[in-house]
């Protein structure tokens, strides 16, 4: 019996993406984004979203398949994020994920978003140290996990986002007139800027949750104290991209040491953050902890991800989910697998 070739799908925000993994190899993969659509309004915009992923999505499987010199009838399972993120944009893509599995008549597998941003550092450096923390920093999430079998075991929560995540850079970047997406904006713009210019605040400093609202606020403060043309952006941004890179990896590396853990894995779109990975780099090292952090494409949302969690659930045996599965925008992380509307939430997997 030959290895599965599973097709992943992922359309939770503004990236339309699809890819196929198989033995937790990548075998192809393609990602449209909506970004410059929705960048006028500086921020994504739910409609523009899922109407951009009901035109992307048909053209990025098919990209996909021809990267990976496959055809669709030679996928095996399809996987797809059920949550969270946008309702319609959610909905576009476990529709589309949904008609493929009928068609071809392969299992489908719901899978939590946050868990596809764990299982992209696979595609990269290989299967997950057990145990290891994972620090997730997106735009909407900022977790701290303990992961251990990604496929079968639960995900312990260490700490969590308060109120804002990785939206503090574009929020930030939208006040310092740097442009959408704020957070590379705000790591170019930090190159050429102090990062002790401004004594931003470090949140919670006591805790493994998080809290940007103070920070991002803070920093709001010190714009408006400067006249637009004398506004020293540059230090502005480095000495705000220092803050969230101390706090982020500040709390990260104490879990690994409180924990006994020997393994970080940073995932996420801030995880391509210059300083964020500078400085984890610089921790890790004096704390006696490796570090693993994917390439800057596997960080953003992409449906390499998806897939690879897929291709872990099928070499786990562990439940498809049933064609009526629906999404569950605000889902929290308990398990990789994501399978909403009365479908068991755990996988099913033979002991």
């Amino acid at each position: 019996m030959g290895s599965t070739v599973v097709l992943g799908i992922e359309s939770s925000c503004d990236e339309t993406g699809a890819g196929l993994v198989s033995d937790g190899r990548l075998l192809g993969h393609a990602v449209a984004s909506s970004m410059d659509e929705h960048a006028r309004f500086g921020g994504v915009v739910p409609e523009i979203a899922a109407r951009a992923h009901l035109h992307a999505l048909r053209p990025v499987v098919r990209q996909a398949l021809d990267d990976a010199g496959l055809r669709l009838s030679d996928v095996g399972a399809v996987a797809v994020t059920t949550g969270p993120g946008l309702p319609g944009a959610l909905r576009v893509g476990v529709a589309g994920a949904k008609g493929l599995a009928y068609a071809l008549g392969v299992p489908l597998y719901g899978v939590h978003h946050l868990a596809g941003h764990v299982a992209a550092d696979t595609l990269e450096h290989g299967p997950l140290p057990d145990p290891c923390v994972v620090l997730v920093v997106s735009g909407g999430h900022t977790s701290l996990l303990l992961v251990r079998d990604l496929a079968r075991d639960p995900i312990a929560r260490l700490g969590d986002t308060l109120d804002d995540a990785g939206e503090c850079f574009d929020k930030v970047a939208r006040v310092f007139g740097l442009p959408c997406p704020g957070g590379p904006a705000i790591d170019r713009a930090a190159r050429s800027g102090s990062p002790h210019a401004v004594s931003f605040p470090r949140p919670l400093p006591g805790s493994y949750d998080f809290s940007f609202s103070g920070l991002k606020t803070a920093a709001a403060r010190w714009a408006e104290g400067h006249a637009r043309r004398e506004l020293p952006v540059a230090d502005g941004a480095a000495s705000l991209q220092e803050a969230v890179a101390d706090v982020l990896t500040r709390k990260a590396v104490a879990a690994c040491v409180e924990h006994g853990v020997d393994t970080l894995v940073i995932v996420g779109g801030v995880a391509a953050n210059g300083r964020v990975r500078s400085l984890a780099e610089e921790r890790c090292r004096a704390a006696g902890v490796e570090l693993r952090v994917p390439p800057p494409w596997l960080c953003t949302d992409n449906g390499a991800m998806i897939a690879a969690v897929g291709d872990l659930l099928v070499r786990a045996g562990a439940a498809p989910a049933p064609l009526a599965v629906s999404i569950d925008p605000s889902a929290p992380l308990e398990y990789a697998a994501l399978h909403p509307a009365g479908a068991a939430a755990r996988p099913v997997v033979p002991a």
